[in-house]
């Protein structure tokens, strides 16, 4: 069985979930980082081989789509802080035409952070079409 440490990720794009599902403030401050924090060896592993990663995640508990109280946008400087500068894009859906065209535009060492899985209906369900 391979293991992750011995893989190679030399120009591939590596689509990682991530548990982001981190406090914030009333001021979209991050108030524990802990789970952000414990992302960071395997997106840098990938980006240390000369690979991309396409993070994504859920956050909180949305009730009706998109809300920005839910929104990931509110963690990209944090994330660029712990990458030490590595690049971070963002877009504002998880799936779709701009999700693909974004991902497909990523470059070698380069970070894109998809929107909140949770504001699709279809992510808590187990749709197997969403996935």
């Amino acid at each position: 069985m391979s293991k992750f440490s011995d893989y190679n990720f030399k120009g591939q794009k590596a689509l990682i979930r991530v548990d982001f599902n981190v406090p914030l403030n009333d001021k979209f401050e991050i108030t524990d980082d802990t789970r952000m924090k414990a992302a960071i060896p395997t997106i840098k592993k990938v980006i240390n081989d000369g690979g991309s990663v396409i993070l994504m995640s859920h956050f909180g508990r949305p009730k009706d789509g998109p809300n920005d109280k839910y929104s990931l946008k509110h963690l990209i400087e944090h994330l660029k802080k712990l990458l030490n500068g590595i690049p971070v894009s963002f877009v504002n859906d998880c799936i779709g035409k701009e999700a693909g065209e974004a991902a497909k535009k990523l470059k070698p060492k380069e970070v894109l952070l998809l929107e909140n899985l949770c504001f699709h209906k279809e992510e808590e369900k187990g749709d197997e079409k969403f996935a």
